[in-house]
């Protein structure tokens, strides 16, 4: 279904695939080299209360940052620019490597959708992201504790909205209990908080929570705040499409001590960092995704089968108590994310920033359960310890009950029919149709 018709000569939006495509020549060239303009200051892709209005293209005078990527007019052009900047001294030998890496991969996994404009998709995304790293190569971007998503003089946000989007097979993508998601936006139009204990797959979660609920929970989908580790504020490669999220920046502890001479520095910010998102809380209002087990899930050494890593019981502690102590109503909800195909992480933890991007074209599964109350579980326990243990288990119980009901529907093949009387899939982006 075309929102608009295609005979307009502005943009429609495909609910059976959603991306923003241009019918207009002019506009289309437009946008495909400048992606990220287009979108006004509210970044959603389909406007709440009328799905046919759609934010018009921006440009921004701060976008030609350089003619490097920006001019390129093709494959070659840009895999060139990145030989030139290396050899100029303004790339380092390693990060140019992985750029050239990175490129070659989105190329692959964007062609793996079958899109029939995905040279052009590819070649507008990829000289955007290839310019962004190059930019912060050249003047280094330092995130705060709490970093809020960059959306002018360029939009960061629609930059990476837009770079991830083609990456995920829709027709085969799943959320499980929409009307959860519904249910926090009204909690959240109260002043209350609400938070998200969550496994972690990949370096692009938020994204891909943000595009799987940008038709029907579109405030979620923009003003979710979530809890990142050091490396995706460090890393050149990743920090460009960092600054697109709202963020508070911690140092895992699977890291703490990776340069120990540094570790009481992580301390310190870490503390800064919580101290951020108490003062968040307190405001009311706020969505928090925290990855509980600390880090992104790996699979079994021995079967390969990815699941959920266990939840570290004291992060879990220390979240819900920041929640009780915010003086405004909070709800914590157990969330499961399955998505690890599109850009799944190294097989085990790496100390040294600067991962290869191993990246495909997936179907992707999201699935929230009903909010768990510490005092309800933790009625029998008999110490604060005991409590602590229970109730982060009882959370990780369900995300992996919700996260063996997406593995089924999409890996199973199963779709919507992997459905249970606990977990409800459907596909939102559908019911525009």
């Amino acid at each position: 279904m075309w929102i608009l018709p295609p005979s307009s000569t502005t943009l429609s939006f495909c609910t059976t695939n959603p991306r923003v495509y241009l019918h207009s020549s002019h506009a289309r060239s437009l946008f495909y080299r400048f992606p990220a303009l287009s979108s006004a200051a509210g970044g959603s892709m389909v406007n709440s209360s009328s799905s046919s209005i759609l934010p018009p293209l921006l440009v921004s005078t701060e976008v030609r940052q350089s003619p490097t990527f920006l001019d390129a007019p093709s494959q070659q052009d840009l895999l060139s620019g990145i030989q030139k900047e290396m050899e100029t001294g303004t790339l380092p030998k390693p990060v140019a490597q992985l750029m050239e890496e990175l490129y070659l991969n989105y190329r692959k996994a964007v062609f793996q959708s079958g899109n029939p404009h995905a040279e052009e998709i590819v070649l507008s995304n990829m000289s955007v992201a290839l310019d962004r790293i190059l930019l912060d190569v050249k003047e280094p971007f330092e995130f705060s504790p709490y970093h809020e998503a960059i959306r002018e003089p360029f939009n960061y946000y629609m930059f990476v909205q837009n770079y991830i989007r083609p990456l995920i097979n829709f027709r085969e993508s799943y959320v499980g209990n929409v009307s959860l998601f519904h249910e926090m936006e009204e909690q959240l139009k109260k002043g209350e908080n609400v938070i998200l204990i969550s496994n972690h797959q990949s370096e692009a979660d938020p994204v891909i929570i943000s595009l799987l609920l940008e038709t029907t929970s579109p405030h979620i989908s923009e003003t979710a705040i979530y809890v990142a580790g050091d490396r995706v504020v460090t890393d050149p490669l990743c920090k460009p499409f960092s600054m697109g999220r709202n963020l508070l920046c911690v140092y895992s502890k699977k890291h703490m001590n990776d340069v120990p001479e540094l570790a009481d520095m992580k301390r310190r910010a870490n503390t800064r960092s919580l101290k951020e998102m108490a003062l968040l809380l307190r405001g009311g209002s706020k969505l928090i995704w925290s990855a509980a087990s600390g880090g992104r899930d790996r699979p079994d050494p021995i079967t390969n089968q990815w699941y959920p890593a266990p939840f570290d019981a004291s992060a879990v502690d220390n979240m819900r108590r920041l929640v009780e102590h915010a003086g405004v109503p909070g709800h914590i909800y157990p969330l499961s994310l399955l998505c690890y195909d599109i850009m799944p992480p190294p097989p085990q933890v790496e100390i040294e920033i600067g991962e290869r991007r191993v990246i495909s074209f997936h179907g992707a599964g999201l699935s929230v359960a009903p909010k768990i109350d510490f005092n309800e579980i933790t009625a029998s326990c008999g110490g604060p310890n005991e409590a602590k243990e229970a109730y982060s288990q009882a959370l990780y119980d369900s995300v992996c009950r919700q996260y063996n009901v997406l593995k089924t529907a999409i890996h199973g093949a199963q779709g919507s029919d992997a459905s249970t009387t606990s977990v409800s899939l459907t596909q939102p982006w559908q019911l525009l149709n």
